[in-house]
């Protein structure tokens, strides 16, 4: 079976997938097993199809489609396939974790539509992908929209998820519209919504005002700084598996649609290429300045999900400004780093959420400083977010690493440039990803800290329970991936340099292998493991050689786990050094008399932007708007004079 057919089957399994539950009576073994079944079967389908595409095998399939200006027309080419490969092996994934998280007999209201909606958000990602058309590319971007609405919406009885709901609903229309937009303008172009255009010259006017909406529109989806408002309530509120879906995948259709739209223009301007740089260094200092403020376990993860849409922004805007210079070295780093970040990203994130959600399953809460001493109960769990942790930091010998480590070389090709804002651009973006690598270890000493070690510090937590197999298996098979592609990063070469291919490098071009000391790594980190291993084998003996007594209690008599730190108070001089952005809010005790009420101390780091800037801005215009209800008096005649003034307007407008 070719690759296009194999992705139309497993499109259809996923789309699918929810009814075949629906259909089964309510809370029997078919009800939650048959859509896991098809999710993953569809994984194993669409995995097959972009090995395929990676491979230099892709195919495309043309039908008509009654539709104007519309066809069916799906294409996987290696560019896609590097999408396409994480979105089924994580959907299917989530799909078995949620056997389990989202049960139907812990969930009897909503686990099934939950299930509906968990496929069709996979189904709509993969149409976007492949689609060699607007129109189509547009039906699977509302599919995905939509669905994941839903989704994100499931447990519409609390009033914060029906609020996070709501603020992604209103962020994807204004993505949509821009959209439509830029669509509207590549049609004027080149006479047809065909997304695999000729090259396109980039100094046209209406060009840049294509890219200046497709930034609008794919940093909206993508959750890049300051276009983020959505994503942080949506991820926190989302079941968990959802969470792991939307921030391993779905934010990143924003990405791939921003590189297909890169990729018809051979030589970009300069400013192109600093315009995102500038915007992933401000999206991942600031994405992970805010993680390290937060309470909410689930809400800290999705912060560093914008950080990291910073650092595949930054890696495309290296190669934007090294196409613009003609120095393909520079090029190939940046965007071989950002692909292949695209990748680690979402398999260090979704086994991060998965982990936050065996947190969540176990002790019933998100809040971190309600938390404490899991890594005794919950030992594999705590082991899989400390695997994810060091992945997402950057650290050798895992995969974060090696992505980060092609950009690295990007931006230092480019400080050692002869012109003067590559040169600037590489001066100044090295030290921006050194600083974001450096928080995010802070921000998960915290993390880790905080949830796992020490002791609980309530009730709950101290009965937590290690998560069941169904949980923990998706999170093994994500652990390992991270592993391989840390220790044997030759593995991902080839799809690399296909998809630099299909980007439009010149296929004689030297491999990304040839270009970074990728072999240095296996061995580096194989001994790296050594070295740990030793470590801790050396310090699980000592410890059981060691005299049991208790924790020296700086004389107190009776210590408890209050006198822990807390999240905030580890986390205090990072946010008082981002204080100027930040803006924490804290309510300080109010202690008076001689036998005061108890008190206490809290700090809270709002989302500023959403907070501070969205909301008063909407409020501002409804105020404005509600001066013309005078317009609206209830007459039909009247409504029809309107009608008829607008097409008198109209017909004047455009004779």
């Amino acid at each position: 079976m070719t690759s296009e057919l194999l992705l139309i089957v497993a499109i259809a399994l996923a789309a699918g997938s929810g009814l075949f539950g629906a259909l089964a009576r309510r809370g029997s073994w078919a009800s939650a097993r048959l859509p896991a079944y098809a999710m993953v079967a569809s994984g194993a389908l669409g995995v097959s199809a972009a090995l395929l595409g990676l491979m230099g095998r892709g195919g495309e399939v043309t039908r008509p489609w009654e539709v104007p200006g519309g066809e069916f027309a799906l294409r996987i080419d290696a560019l896609a396939a590097m999408f396409l490969l994480p979105l089924f092996a994580i959907s299917a994934l989530g799909a078995v974790y949620g056997l389990a998280y989202w049960s139907d007999e812990e969930r009897p209201n909503d686990a099934r539509k939950l299930r509906i909606f968990y496929g069709l958000v996979p189904a709509g990602i993969a149409t976007l992908i492949a689609a060699k058309n607007a129109v189509l590319f547009l039906a699977g971007w509302e599919v995905m929209a939509l669905a994941a609405f839903m989704a994100v919406s499931t447990e519409d009885a609390i009033p914060a998820v029906r609020r996070a709901g709501l603020v992604y609903l209103l962020a994807t229309r204004v993505a949509t519209l821009c959209l439509f937009a830029a669509f509207a303008l590549l049609r004027s172009i080149n006479g047809s919504f065909d997304l695999h255009a000729p090259a396109i010259d980039a100094t046209r006017p209406v060009v840049t005002a294509m890219f200046v909406l497709s930034i609008l529109a794919f940093g909206i989806k993508s959750g890049a700084m300051p276009f983020h408002v959505w994503l942080p309530g949506a991820h926190a509120n989302a079941p968990s598996h959802v969470s792991a879906l939307m921030s391993g995948v779905l934010i990143k259709s924003g990405i791939y649609a921003m590189v297909r739209f890169l990729s018809f223009f051979p030589s970009p301007p300069a400013w192109w290429g600093g315009t995102l740089l500038a915007l992933g260094a401000l999206s991942g200092v600031l994405g992970v300045a805010f993680a390290i403020g937060q309470h909410d376990l689930k809400r800290l993860l999705a912060y560093h999900s914008v950080e990291n849409i910073g650092i595949i922004l930054m890696g495309i805007g290296v190669a934007m400004l090294g196409r613009s210079a003609g120095d393909d070295v520079i090029f190939a780093l940046g965007l071989a780093g950002a692909l292949l970040h695209v990748w680690n990203h979402g398999l260090f994130k979704a086994l991060l959420f998965l982990s936050a959600g065996s947190v969540v399953h176990a002790t019933g809460t998100r809040e971190i400083d309600q938390l404490g001493g899991l890594g005794k109960r919950m030992p594999k769990t705590a082991g899989a977010f400390v695997l994810g942790a060091v992945a997402i930091s950057g650290l050798p010998p895992l995969n974060g690493f090696v992505s980060e480590l092609l950009i690295y070389m990007g931006l230092l090709r480019a400080a050692s440039h002869g012109l003067g804002s590559i040169f600037l651009a590489g001066a100044l973006g090295a030290p921006a990803l050194a600083l974001i690598g450096a928080l995010a270890v802070a921000c998960f000493v915290k993390a880790y800290g905080a949830v796992f070690l020490g002791e609980a510090r309530t009730d709950k937590c101290a009965r937590a329970h290690e998560a069941p197999a169904a949980m923990l298996a998706p999170m093994a098979v994500l652990g390992a991936a991270c592993v391989a592609i840390g220790l044997w990063p030759r593995l991902v070469v080839p799809a690399l340099d296909h998809a630099l291919v299909a980007f439009g490098r010149p296929s004689a071009a030297p491999s990304i292998g040839a270009l970074a000391p990728l072999d240095v790594l296996t061995p580096a980190g194989l001994a790296l493991l050594f070295l740990v291993g030793v470590g801790w084998a050396f310090t699980r003996r000592a410890s059981a050689r060691a005299r049991r007594a208790p924790t020296w209690d700086c004389g107190y008599a009776a210590p408890t786990a209050r006198m822990q730190y807390t999240s905030s108070s580890f986390a205090a001089i990072l946010v008082e050094l981002f204080s100027g952005v930040l803006r924490p809010e804290t309510h300080a005790p109010h202690v008076e008399g001689i036998f005061p009420r108890s008190s206490g101390f809290h700090s809270h780091v709002p989302e500023v932007v959403l907070d501070r800037a969205v909301t008063p801005a909407f409020r501002l215009v409804g105020r404005a708007l509600t001066s013309f209800r005078w317009v609206q008096r209830g007459s039909a005649h009247l409504y029809v004079l309107y009608v008829v003034l607008a097409i008198v307007v109209s017909l004047l407008a455009f004779r």
